[in-house]
């Protein structure tokens, strides 16, 4: 297939892919408010009577919600599922790490300056991770989390951790973070396949049967389902973290991943507490405020420590004179082949992001975001697959500290 079909392909399944996405997040945000915000019926002593009631206003009008196990009612017709929102999140993300890193390599799988591995091999690492992590939790769920909570969410958190490193020491900065993000939306899919829509089926069967509804099953599925609350904000995160050079391309960026999971879950946690928490806008601010400052201190740091970019700098720093010319000769070699508007390489399809180097006014335009991407992060080209040279990056480096003068 070409670059432009690959290019549609990622534009349709990405919007399937965003849609659904904020359709179940949506739902668990919802659910988790409404659990939380229900008030209980002065009189519980009647078999039939609801967990939980409240009025909400919406859209010009008023709208009762009751929560119950039912008491012995008959199961209520039609009984809408929630379900098929997470199904679609799954699936369609899943096809965009085939369209998008597996197939096409349109956002570079693996990178040369990180590990020396081919793209079959990057692809392995990518789905085994996956597999590894949701493998890990389901088995500590079922298992050792029936006995100790702690112990299987500390063995989780570590392998989490862990298979999070390999990934950042494996695949390119980008490709890292975004499977990151899957590991964690695959165990939110997996939570709803194999626990949250099996315990409903459990409970609409009983309730049918007359049994009436089992509190260890209704139970299971709610545990579960928090789980799925606490990932939602690090999942959006690291989702759009491809969008920013400057945290998957940082030295540091694995410290980067761990404060971004930690700082959303702490958040989403405190918004959980907030109803039994006093204090927690301040809690909140003040979650927010370590957050910000954590990602501030860790960004302010030296991008790269290695020796090739430190003799680039000290070139760069150099006194000597660039010119223009110079400069658009490395971009003409390394940078125009893609951002082009008739690029020879087709892999990303039309130029990415817009971004074209035809004229001396589109590269003078650029240069404060050609010093970001391909000096300081040097995350361009991606996985350096025009092979740019640290004194080609040094060129660009001093043109633009230079005041990137057109002549």
């Amino acid at each position: 297939m070409t670059g432009t079909t690959f290019e549609l392909l990622d534009f349709v399944v990405r919007w399937i892919h965003v849609i659904a996405g904020i359709m179940w997040i949506g739902n668990s945000l919802l659910f988790n408010w409404l659990d939380r915000s229900l008030v209980s019926p002065s009189d519980t002593q009647r078999g039939d009577a609801p967990l939980g009631t409240i009025w909400l206003l919406h859209s010009g009008g008023f709208y009762y919600v009751e929560k119950t196990m039912l008491g012995g009612r008959a199961l209520p017709a039609p009984l809408h599922w929630f379900k098929w929102q997470a199904y679609t999140t799954w699936i369609s993300g899943t096809a965009l790490l085939f369209v998008v890193y597996y197939l096409s390599d349109r956002a570079v799988l693996t990178d040369p300056a990180v590990a020396n591995i081919g793209h079959a091999t990057g692809v392995w690492i990518g789905v085994g991770s996956i597999a590894f992590v949701w493998a890990l939790y389901e088995f500590l769920q079922r298992v050792v989390g029936p006995r100790s909570a702690v112990v299987a969410g500390a063995i989780w958190l570590a392998g989490f951790v862990a298979t999070s490193i390999v990934l950042i020491q494996a695949l390119s900065g980008r490709a890292a973070f975004l499977h990151v993000g899957a590991m964690l939306a695959t165990i939110m899919a997996g939570n709803v396949v194999f626990t949250i829509v099996p315990s409903q089926r459990e409970l609409v069967a009983s309730v049918a049967s007359a049994r009436g509804a089992d509190s260890a099953v209704s139970a299971r599925a709610k545990r579960v389902s928090i789980y799925n609350n606490y990932f939602t904000f690090p999942v959006i995160a690291l989702m759009v973290s491809n969008h920013f050079p400057a945290i998957y391309g940082n030295r540091l960026s694995w410290v980067l991943l761990l404060v971004i999971v930690a700082s959303g879950a702490t958040v989403r946690h405190v918004l959980n507490l907030r109803f039994a928490m006093s204090q927690w806008k301040l809690a909140l601010a003040a979650t927010i405020a370590a957050s910000v400052a954590a990602l501030s201190l860790l960004l302010l740091l030296p991008a790269k420590s290695s020796s090739t970019t430190e003799s680039a700098r000290d070139a760069s720093n150099s006194t000597r004179p660039v010119t223009f010319d110079e400069a658009r000769h490395v971009i003409d070699r390394r940078c125009a082949a893609c951002h082009s508007a008739q690029p020879s390489d087709l892999t990303f399809g039309a130029a990415p992001a817009g971004v074209t180097f035809d004229t001396p006014e589109q590269i003078v335009a650029r240069a404060p975001r050609i010093r970001e991407r391909a000096v300081v992060t040097r995350t361009m080209p991606p996985g350096n697959k025009t092979h740019i040279t640290d004194d080609e990056r040094a060129v660009l480096g001093r043109w633009i500290e230079l005041g990137a003068p057109a002549r």
